[in-house]
């Protein structure tokens, strides 16, 4: 029987991006040994240095070429010489919007031994999975500036939503739940929940008193896709309640679907109380027959660690992770991700750059051998 064979393009950006992934590919060889697959990659230097060198950010020509990738495996973007906004529209938001990622994935996920600010909560509290919808909203661009310098500047930002692609988020995490609780049902769910023959939760993130045309319309599409899953218990809370509830009940949440804007507020917030950024792994998914997916960590470049070997990769190696679980390489990704936890629990001093006990490269070290 032939290995299964994975084309990667490889995106390190910008700062201590390069140093992540390096660990991140280390962490991923070891476990292509161990499992029985294949992963060929290729480098793309798009980022910062490449701008000021030539100007460009991401180029028609290499999203054709990015096609023909199964996924993409990104560091970080983000350059201090660069005006911000310049780099985030020009990559990573014409990558997500080009090759249609348009599920944002946010395991927000306590291991064992990570300090959390939450007082009295632990890994059996913090344990659930944010999908936001990644390709409409006010990050569609649609707006513009009139009298722009005078006193009478008008500036609009319109937020954008269709039915088509709020079902079709909806739908994602729909299935989302009802996998996760195949393996592990009844998260959140009271006695009654459980009696009813509930096994999962989704919650639908919005605003539906103030922004009633854009979630009336998440909050009709809900409730008539819930009955084809009448194994999930649906429930609603306002962004605000949410941010509140985080922080006070993390245990009450499972699986949350938002809106764009509100997804990227609400899982930087999820990122802290799991630890802070450098456990935060996410995927920008394409979850269609033949889709390009990108997997990232969620903490940015980190300029002033660069070159440093200090930074910590474990952010990146959990990207990595959920890049092989993505792809269909579960036990793969569950290795890593027990890698991780036994390092963390066994080894670390801390998460914080230069306050591990280890470098960069010795935390790559100890995962890959784990796994």
């Amino acid at each position: 029987m032939m290995e299964k064979t994975y084309k990667i393009a490889v995106m390190p950006g910008d700062g201590t991006g390069p140093e992540v992934i390096a660990e991140g590919l280390k962490v991923l060889g070891a476990a292509q040994k161990k499992f029985g697959f294949k992963l060929e990659t290729a480098p793309f230097d798009f980022g910062g240095e490449r701008y000021k060198r030539t100007g460009e950010t991401l180029p028609d020509a290499a999203i054709e070429e990015l096609r023909r990738f199964d996924a993409i495996y990104l560091g970080a973007i983000g350059h201090p010489d660069v005006k911000p906004g310049i780099l985030e529209k020009g990559i990573l938001l014409k990558a997500r919007f080009a090759l249609d990622q348009y599920i944002n994935l946010r395991p927000v996920k306590l291991y064992p031994g990570v300090e959390t600010p939450l007082k009295n909560k632990g890994p059996e509290d913090i344990d659930f999975v944010v999908v936001r919808e990644n390709s409409q909203d006010i990050y569609t661009g649609m707006g513009g500036l009139m009298h722009e310098g005078t006193p009478h500047e008008v500036a609009t930002q319109t937020a954008v939503y269709t039915r088509f692609g709020v079902d079709r988020c909806l739908k994602y995490a729909f299935e989302l739940t009802s996998k996760r609780h195949a393996r592990s049902p009844w998260r959140g769910l009271s006695a009654k929940d459980k009696a009813e023959g509930k096994t999962g939760q989704l919650t639908l993130c919005g605003k539906t008193n103030v922004l009633t045309y854009i979630y009336g319309l998440w909050e009709r599409a809900f409730h008539a896709m819930g009955p084809q899953y009448p194994e999930i218990k649906r429930e609603y809370a306002h962004v605000d309640a949410t941010t509140m509830w985080f922080v006070k009940n993390p245990e009450w949440f499972d699986v949350i679907v938002t809106g764009n804007l509100f997804g990227d507020i609400i899982t930087d917030l999820g990122a802290m109380i799991q630890g802070g950024m450098g456990v935060a792994a996410g995927g920008n998914i394409n979850p269609e027959q033949g889709g390009v997916s990108m997997f990232e960590p969620i903490g940015g470049s980190a300029p002033k660690y660069t070159g440093l070997g200090v930074i910590n990769p474990i952010a990146a190696i959990c990207a990595g992770a959920l890049m092989m679980e993505t792809l269909g390489e579960t036990a793969a990704a569950a290795a890593i991700e027990e890698a991780v936890k036994n390092v963390i629990a066994t080894k670390l001093k801390s998460l914080a750059a230069g306050k591990m006990g280890y470098s960069t490269g010795q935390v790559g070290d100890l995962i890959a051998e784990r796994v």
